[in-house]
């Protein structure tokens, strides 16, 4: 079996709860299942940001698995 692991970093909102940026955790999704990829594992950790406009951060670990033509 083939894997690939990407990491992603969605940014908490500066106001209120919840990622600001889930599209982008989409289109990485997205993009790994049109190359024949489905997503295995997802892994997320937070740390708080020290940057002036404020907002946490969460690094997702995501792994895909290939999908082999007989699992189709």
């Amino acid at each position: 079996m083939k894997y690939v692991v990407l990491q992603v970093t969605l940014k908490e909102k500066f106001i209120g709860t919840g990622s600001g940026n889930l599209t982008e955790l989409e289109n990485v999704i997205n993009n790994q299942a049109a190359k024949g990829y489905r997503l295995h594992t997802i892994t997320t950790a937070s740390a708080a940001s020290r940057g002036m406009l404020g907002g946490d951060r969460i690094q997702a670990t995501l792994v895909f698995e290939k999908i082999e033509k007989w699992q189709i």
